[in-house]
């Protein structure tokens, strides 16, 4: 019956991955013809729409970490309009979203022609401010910086040939691209042979907007619905007003000008689109992103290894080990006791408290918040909760929950604490609502300081670090004392053997049972089972790609954890087997070893995948990377250390000990 109802949630999620994209509680906005005079009831009663509104976001580079503001870069921003931005959850916040109205004027169904957006825009190289601003805008085309542009709660994309005859959907386009002062085109300079100017700056400073939409025949929605927007970005030199020809670049010379002006405009096409539906409207942008292949290669790379373990362990449970309990139940006489070996042996001293006993209590109960946030993360996903329409929810969901699981954390470091033979409850308690969170704030506030020397949008504003610091303080805190109250009232957990009061020398180990190449070796095939994943997550972390495919995170997170078990119970096995009873440290350190092997594929990936420049940017990458690192260290660690004990407990509780 269990194994039925896991089948079932597998299937549920992996349905979900391929259709799941509509998000409860975002309902459809309708669009109506406002020179239609039948849609005139339908508009004063709020039916439908006729403005389609246009929101602008941050922009980011794959060059930097930095994300900067739209005015930032002195584009044309509505003056009144700009304080009545829509609201933004913690997750968008956090990850430096600043959605903002912009000054594109769009009706529904009606098309627009080379419109400009704001008059001209004038460089003096004498005026210092207007000369600040121009290079600052060179050097968001230099980097890469692209724009996210949002209609309908949807991306606005860029669509473009990509090798293999496939069409890529990017849901952001460059500002610009530049020539180099060798007349190498950079990034989208290759799209068009008439960027080809030595050191010359191309801004894009016109888009053509397409606009495709289901009018609703046959349904019973009022007016239409919009399925998607694509734009094309182009360099134009206006000769005059309303005129956009597509063979004069806008380009702004390396060396500085004395004046320099341009106009931003654009186009606005309409395009009925009756085949598609409003419900599978975001498949043209992930069907574009070539994984779904790779995703299943790496299941199947994860299930081998699963198996491969699974095979060793059951031959050690069914076989070896089912011997060696029975070999020990039948000896008798004290002869025969004392000629035994392996792993009965230290059955007086496996249960002995390790050293360090607060530090690891206190590993265990974050560890257990931590497992306990992913997997209720995970669940939200699968059912469609955290879809891309819905920016941020990933993260605030993730913090909500493990402030308000802090309880679970308490009782899990509290009783383990009792059980290791521990008395400073306080020490305890106040340890395990601290330290690990206190590392974390203390790095978070130290980039945050970065970001805000650097003028970013991804700085997190004063009042939201108060927001931050009252549900660590005052909702966390208050939950994680709470469980430790708990966890403290209830008896230690009980071991099926007593531990003797002199410790048993342990022989002298082979190099393959010592502590350390065990640990190393412990990491390596959790690993073997995430990294094809991990770099799809860190794409969509550094190269802001799009990431819905929970139906296979949970899958391989579910893999994570079977491997990271069976791969500490075997090592276990091994040592105790060499009378080596020293197992609590050692098996949340083996799996969660795993965590040193994601650290050393993140320095790969920084150095192989990403054009990161700048003492800023690096230092943001690696201490994001170190916060991940140690939030996973004690993800898979937990596991290890739970699985391990479980499995310790087991077979000492069904030997004969005198």
């Amino acid at each position: 019956m269990y194994f039925r109802s896991v089948l079932w949630v597998l299937a549920l999620c992996l349905a979900v991955e391929v259709r799941g994209f509509y998000l409860p509680g975002l309902a459809p906005v309708s669009y109506c013809d406002p020179t239609d005079e039948t849609n005139k009831e339908k508009l004063e009663l709020g039916e439908c729409r006729s403005k389609v509104d246009l929101y602008v976001n941050r922009l980011d580079s794959v060059e930097s970490i930095i994300p900067y503001e739209y005015d930032r870069f002195d584009f044309c921003v509505p003056p009144e309009e700009w304080a009545k931005s829509p609201s933004e959850n913690l997750g968008q916040v956090l990850f430096g979203d600043r959605i903002r109205p912009s000054m594109y004027n769009i009706t529904f169904l009606k098309d627009e022609h080379c419109r400009d957006l704001c008059g001209s825009k004038t460089y003096d190289a004498n005026n210092a401010d207007q000369s600040k601003n121009l290079n600052f805008l060179k050097r968001g085309v230099l980097q890469n910086y692209q724009h996210h542009w949002i209609i309908d709660n949807m991306p606005v994309t860029w669509c473009y040939d990509v090798e293999g005859d496939r069409k890529y959907c990017n849901p952001g386009f460059p500002v610009g691209c530049y020539v180099t002062k060798k007349g190498t085109p950079k990034d989208a300079c290759v799209i068009n042979p008439l960027y080809n100017e030595k050191d010359t700056y191309y801004l894009f400073n016109h888009v053509d907007i397409k606009i495709s939409y289901n009018d609703g025949a046959g349904e019973n929605w009022p007016g239409a619905r919009l399925l998607s927007a694509k734009l094309e970005p182009k360099s134009i030199k206006h000769p005059k007003a309303g005129e956009c020809p597509d063979d004069r670049p806008l380009g702004l010379a390396g060396k500085a000008e004395k004046t320099t002006t341009f106009n931003y405009t654009y186009s606005v096409k309409f395009e009925l689109q009756n085949a598609h539906q409003w419900a599978s409207r975001w498949d043209y942008i992930l069907d574009s992103m070539p994984h779904t292949n790779i995703q299943w290669f790496s299941i199947m790379n994860s299930l081998v290894i699963v198996l491969f373990l699974s095979g060793m362990v059951a031959m050690i449970l069914l076989r070896t080990l089912h011997k060696d309990i029975a070999r020990y139940n039948q000896m008798e006489s004290a002869e025969e006791a004392q000629e035994e070996f392996g792993w009965k042996l230290v059955h007086g001293d496996v249960f002995r408290p390790p050293g360090s006993a607060m530090l690891l209590a206190m590993f265990l109960g974050t560890g257990s918040q931590i497992i306990m946030s992913v997997v209720v993360t995970l669940v939200f996903a699968c059912l469609g909760f955290l879809s891309p329409a819905n920016r941020g929810a990933l993260m605030t969901c993730v913090i909500i929950l493990y402030v308000f699981l802090g309880t679970p954390a308490g009782y899990v470091s509290a009783r383990m604490y009792k059980t290791f033979g521990g008395e400073r409850w306080k020490t305890n308690v106040l340890m395990t609502s601290f330290l690990v969170q206190g590392v974390v704030f203390g790095v978070f506030f130290m980039m945050n300081l970065v970001l805000w020397v650097e003028g970013s949008s991804a700085a997190i504003p004063f009042t939201t670090l108060l927001a931050l610091l009252a549900l660590w303080f005052c909702v966390s805190v208050p939950l994680t004392f709470i469980g430790a109250y708990f966890g403290f009232k209830k008896r230690p957990i009980e071991h099926p053997v007593r531990t003797n009061q002199i410790p048993r020398q342990i022989p002298e180990q082979s190099f393959y049972t010592k502590p350390l190449p065990g640990i190393i070796m412990g990491g390596v095939l959790p690993f073997g089972c995430i990294f094809i994943q991990l770099f799809f997550i860190l794409n969509s972390i550094w190269s802001h790609q799009i990431y819905y495919m929970f139906g296979f995170l949970f899958l391989v997170v579910l893999i994570l954890v079977i491997t990271c078990s069976e791969a500490t119970i075997l090592l276990c096995y091994f040592h105790l087997c060499a009378e080596d009873y020293h197992w609590w440290w050692r098996s949340f350190l083996t799996s969660g070893f795993t965590a040193f092997y994601f650290f050393i594929y993140s320095v790969h990936y920084f150095v192989s995948k990403l054009s990161i420049e700048g003492m800023a940017s690096t230092f943001l990458y690696f201490g994001y990377t170190f916060i991940m690192v140690l939030l996973f260290f004690l993800f898979t660690g937990t596991i290890g250390f739970f699985s391990c004990f479980w499995f310790v407990s087991k077979i000492y509780s069904v030997v004969k000990v005198d």
